[in-house]
């Protein structure tokens, strides 16, 4: 039985060599039956190990969200000092443009200024040949002459001969009358016939009416009579022809109305004038203005007195001080927009007339406000806005009382605080209550600030 029972042990033995891909080595110092070994190759077996680390990291990756939350960019809720601008741009303006044109017609022999010169009131801009003028008020001045020497005789002459002529009347009227008392009494004696008294009294009227005529003369000669009326009236008309020719003079000479810049020229020398053609235009010296468009949805912000910032295009770094001075109170229809003026106090000196600029109007300012990107505000046109907000690794609903409000940033009154990331709405496959992990990153100006230069808009800067 125990060689039957070793062949039995022996052929069990074969049996399994000739099922194993590979013999199995017995160690010399085995103490007892061999042990059974898996049916698979060890290639085999690293291939099923590395299948299984795969699957688990698989699932592992597949759970992170769900154990650790949803990548999620935010961007964080800042506090500070803000300011809401509008922005809008514009051009350089004066307050009066005065046009020089002529009254006359007449040729130019002279332009004695060049565009871009700045002139003083008074100056001479335009000369005309005005020759004819000019002999029509000498003499126009010799007739004023000719009237106050008229008028200077009155005085001189005229008054004294009357005075003379009232005395020597008065004189002769006396002396007839003496002589017609003694011609009266000899009558009476008998001495004289009654046609010498008739005589002597004729000779008394006489002389009694050249007294009444002298006195008249005498009277017409004062300072207050006919004579120096008539003397002073055409004084007064000598005087207006000469006023008159120096007028038409002046017109052959072109004066600057005002101080300013002349800024345009249509007129050279040799040409022939029209009167009222506009030869040249002259910004009158003045406080310099900016003109602004402001678009109407803005107009609620703006007051008069508000501080800006200006800015001209060719000189862009550099900034100047302006202030709100003028409200246009139509709005333009076709542009849904306002017309505002700033007034710049002390304008830089590279301003020019009709340079293009940008300004920069402060209409609000808070000192340490928290404010949030306009991009993560949802439903922003409504009475309820709301944000999601990242609280305890959750996205939570939040309602917000907004403030100031601008292109880019928008104040928060009441709902988040300072420091606590919001998701942005391009990010709002968030949902409510699900679990995130937040990624602080930059707005997507670069600064969670940013100033948007954009006609009739209103940024919201620090």
């Amino acid at each position: 039985m125990g060689e039957d029972a070793a062949s039995e042990n022996a052929g069990a033995a074969d049996s399994t060599l000739a099922a194993s891909p590979k013999p199995l080595v017995a160690t010399p110092d085995s103490a007892g039956p061999s042990k059974k070994r898996p049916p698979w190759s060890a290639s085999t077996w690293w291939k099923l190990s590395a299948a299984a680390f795969v699957i688990l990291a698989l699932v592992a990756y597949l759970m992170r969200n769900v154990v650790l939350g949803t990548p999620t960019a935010v961007y964080a809720a800042t506090s500070g000092e803000l300011v809401q601008t509008v922005v809008a741009s514009g051009r350089v303006i004066s307050p009066q443009r005065v046009s020089v044109a002529l009254q006359g017609t007449g040729r130019v022999i002279r332009v004695a200024v060049v565009e871009g010169q700045t002139v003083q009131q008074g100056q001479l801009l335009i000369e005309l040949d005005n020759s004819d003028s000019r002999a029509s008020l000498a003499q126009a001045t010799a007739n004023v002459a000719q009237a106050q020497a008229r008028l200077r005789q009155l005085g001189e002459l005229n008054q004294p001969q009357a005075a003379q002529a009232l005395a020597q009347a008065q004189a002769t009227t006396r002396q007839a009358q003496q002589v017609l008392e003694r011609n009266l009494a000899l009558v009476l004696q008998g001495f004289m016939s009654q046609a010498s008294l008739d005589e002597a009294q004729r000779a008394l009227d006489v002389a009694t009416s050249q007294v009444a005529s002298a006195q008249a003369l005498a009277k017409s000669s004062t300072p207050s009579g006919s004579d120096a009326a008539l003397a002073q009236a055409a004084l007064a008309q000598a005087v207006a022809g000469q006023q008159l020719a120096s007028a038409k003079v002046a017109q052959g000479e072109v004066l600057a109305p005002s101080s300013g810049v002349l800024i345009s020229r249509e007129v050279e020398v040799g040409d022939i004038v029209q009167p009222g053609k506009a030869l040249m235009v002259l910004a009158a010296t003045g406080q310099t203005q900016l003109l602004i468009q402001i678009d109407e949805k803005n107009l609620s912000k703006i007051a008069l007195g508000q501080a800006a910032l200006g800015s001209a295009d060719a000189y862009a770094n550099q900034r100047f001080d302006a202030v709100v001075a003028y409200i246009n109170p139509g709005v333009d229809a076709t542009r849904g927009s306002v017309e505002v003026k700033l007034a710049v106090a002390s304008p830089p000196p590279y301003l020019r007339q009709d340079m293009t600029v940008s300004v920069d109007i402060e209409t609000a300012r808070r000192t340490a406000a928290v404010a949030i990107a306009t991009s993560t505000l949802e439903d922003a046109g409504t009475d309820k806005p709301w944000v999601l907000v990242v609280r305890g690794k959750h996205a939570v609903k939040q309602f917000v009382t907004l403030g100031l409000r601008g292109d880019t940033r928008v104040e928060i009154l009441d709902g988040i605080s300072a420091g606590e990331g919001v998701i942005p709405k391009s990010k709002l496959g968030v949902k409510a209550g699900q679990r995130v992990r937040a990624q602080v990153q930059k707005e997507e100006d670069g600064s969670p600030s940013a100033r948007e230069p954009s006609a009739g808009k209103s940024p919201i800067a620090p």
